[in-house]
């Protein structure tokens, strides 16, 4: 039983929540204790409301869940999991998000404001918008914004616009390649994932994550010469354009790993068991660390 609660809550997919980081990477501030502690605390609580949101998500999609050939193996689908337990587990998780963000200290408001939004948002997503094409998509994509506001709301960090537009360019690329996934599993089997996604087809979708994996090439490469940037890394701002070799050949990956292996249906998933990706990961953070710690 438990076992399968643990399922249920997703703990593998927590590791989107580490945008929640990036403010304070960012800034240079990584290794100060007196920004990191609230970071970690909206972390833990951005972790409880997605894991609420995972409970009720199974909830509503259970039928549908059921008719797919992975998602049917989830504890509510597979009735692992009861029905009441879902809503249970769902409540407790969204209380001890509200508590955690509590026990932040200064901006704990506006974080809780930024973690109720999220939810309220994909509780929408939940019922009625994740059936909407393309309005799916950007909603998982502002989701992770939001992870950037909560960061900086923790610790009082300016969030540029540069931050928020990579977020949300790189959100929307692996947003669209896992629903690629589904359009795969839809025209290899015929069954029907979700509604949307007969509205979408592979041609389609080729050519918008060919087109939005470009756009997000270009703005960060637009980030790493931007002269305001440059010169808040100081010396070592000039070779900030280096790191785009990571960027670049993580990018072109993933689009190998969508459109040739036909595996993007989960990107936590992806990045936990692929070699190539966790190097280029490693180099790039590695790479950022001596730029603007050393």
């Amino acid at each position: 039983m438990i076992r399968n609660i643990v399922l249920l809550l997703r703990p593998h997919q927590w590791l989107k929540n580490g945008f929640v980081f990036l403010p304070l990477f960012f800034s240079g501030q990584l290794f100060d204790t007196d920004a990191l502690l609230p970071t970690l605390l909206a972390f833990v609580a951005f972790c409880f409301v997605a894991a609420g949101i995972y409970c009720i998500n199974d909830i509503v999609d259970v039928e549908a869940d059921r008719r797919h050939p992975k998602k049917c193996h989830r504890p509510i689908a597979s009735g692992a999991v009861s029905t009441a337990a879902g809503w249970a587990l769902a409540a407790i998780c969204l209380a001890a998000s509200f508590v955690s963000a509590y026990f932040i200290g200064d901006g704990w408001n506006k974080v809780a404001i930024a973690i109720g939004v999220y939810f309220v948002m994909n509780i929408a997503y939940c019922l009625k918008l994740k059936q909407i094409a393309i309005v799916d998509v950007f909603i998982i994509s502002i989701g992770f914004v939001l992870r950037i506001f909560v960061g900086g709301f923790a610790t009082g960090i300016y969030i540029s616009h540069w931050i928020v537009l990579m977020t949300f360019l790189l959100a929307l690329f692996l947003a669209l390649a896992k629903r690629r996934d589904d359009v795969a599993i839809y025209e290899q089997t015929g069954v029907l994932p979700r509604k949307n996604v007969a509205s979408y087809n592979l041609d389609f979708m080729n050519q918008a994550i060919g087109f939005v994996a470009a756009v997000t090439m270009v703005c960060y490469i637009m980030y790493t010469v931007s002269s305001d940037v440059v010169a808040r890394f100081q010396g070592g701002g000039n070779y900030l354009y280096l790191t785009s070799i990571f960027v670049l050949a993580g990018i072109i990956r993933y689009l190998q790993i969508t459109i040739v292996n036909v595996r993007s249906g989960s990107p936590t998933k992806v990045l936990i068991h692929d070699r190539f990706l966790q190097v280029c990961l490693a180099g790039w953070v590695v790479a950022f660390l001596i730029i603007i710690y050393i």
